[in-house]
């Protein structure tokens, strides 16, 4: 990787980093940051002891944020990176077997049947979403066709039977009640960020995410055609359920956790190829690195523009759709 490169992606964490731990409705200064950390690590010093309510806020409320955030960003982006190789498709997203259509229904119907549970609504969500993608890879099994084609066509027929669920359970909710905490959901939002939270989700992304990156000099021969791939030795079908394993439990485990974050698995793997090329041991990591700076910068302005909250797939879609656009309109220009 050019050091330019590195140099940038480095000031860009450093900014998005700071911009979250500082900006809110509760203002948070540099110093006081550096106050709170002091603190906390026990170290004597001429700063203040911060007030409680702050060390609540930063600790317990924007800590686990951030850390979710960047994590879950990065883990969507890789596996955008993924899935975009395997299907050999530059408009291949991370829910294009219906992982995110699946965790939505489960998510609905727990909020409907488990009301206020988190952590029955977040199992839920990540056991459909599971269930979604297993269904899909058994429909393409029965197929005569193996090919990743008849894979896309099953995770689009079982995405479209999960969302007519949703649509049930939507119609049949309480509008007073579960109805907006359905909508609010598959909007996504961080706002439920707890460290309970950051212990269930960030330990599979992150280890979800190592391991392809491990792995991801094989995804520069899957991009090749089946017969040139088998003719090097790779066993397609094999390789293809391992990256597809692991990037549905990254993405199943990161919708759970925050509800629906839209496009960044499908536009950050392209910023990246065009910082970096196609070859994916450096394409993966600077994915990872770049989608949770976009989710960072996101969240922030989620939870800054507006009095009241805005759902974070909103800020995004207003951000990704222009720019992909911009990627049809000047197509020769990137490496898609």
């Amino acid at each position: 990787m050019k050091k330019n490169i590195r140099i940038l992606l480095g000031l860009l964490l450093a900014a998005a980093l700071f911009l979250s731990l500082c900006v809110g409705r509760y203002s948070i200064g540099p110093k006081e940051v550096l106050m709170l950390f002091l603190d906390r690590l026990g170290l004597p010093g001429y700063l203040p002891v911060p007030p409680s309510e702050m060390q609540m806020v930063f600790w317990n409320i924007r800590l686990p944020r951030i850390l979710l955030g960047l994590v879950i960003g990065g883990g969507i982006s890789i596996a955008g990176v993924v899935f975009q190789a395997l299907f050999r498709n530059p408009l291949a997203a991370p829910d294009i077997l219906g992982v995110t259509a699946g965790a939505s229904f489960g998510a609905a119907l727990a909020i409907m049947v488990l009301t206020q549970w988190t952590l029955g609504i977040q199992s839920s969500a990540f056991a459909f979403g599971i269930m979604a993608v297993f269904c899909a890879y058994v429909l393409a099994s029965r197929s005569r066709d193996r090919s990743a084609a008849v894979l896309v066509i099953s995770g689009i027929v079982i995405s479209a039977i999960f969302q007519s669920g949703l649509s049930i359970l939507m119609y049949i909710a309480d509008p007073y009640d579960q109805l907006s905490k359905i909508i609010f959901w598959i909007m996504g939002s961080f706002h439920t960020a707890s460290w309970s939270k950051v212990e269930i989700t960030v330990p599979i992304v992150l280890i979800g995410s190592v391991t392809l990156g491990l792995f991801g000099w094989r995804l520069n021969i899957m991009t090749q055609n089946e017969e040139e791939a088998i003719s090097l030795g790779i066993h397609v079908s094999r390789w293809r359920l391992f990256y597809i394993t692991i990037s549905t439990l990254i993405v199943a485990s990161s919708v759970a956790a925050v509800g629906t974050i839209s496009w960044v698995g499908l536009i950050i793997p392209h910023i990246a190829r065009y910082l970096v090329g196609p070859e994916h041991k450096r394409l993966l990591p600077v994915a990872g690195l770049l989608g949770g700076i976009f989710v960072l910068l996101m969240d922030t302005a989620a939870r800054t523009v507006l009095a009241s909250e805005i759902p974070i797939s909103i800020i995004t879609s207003i951000i990704g759709a222009p720019f992909l656009g911009y990627l049809i309109l000047n197509r020769k220009g990137v490496r898609i």
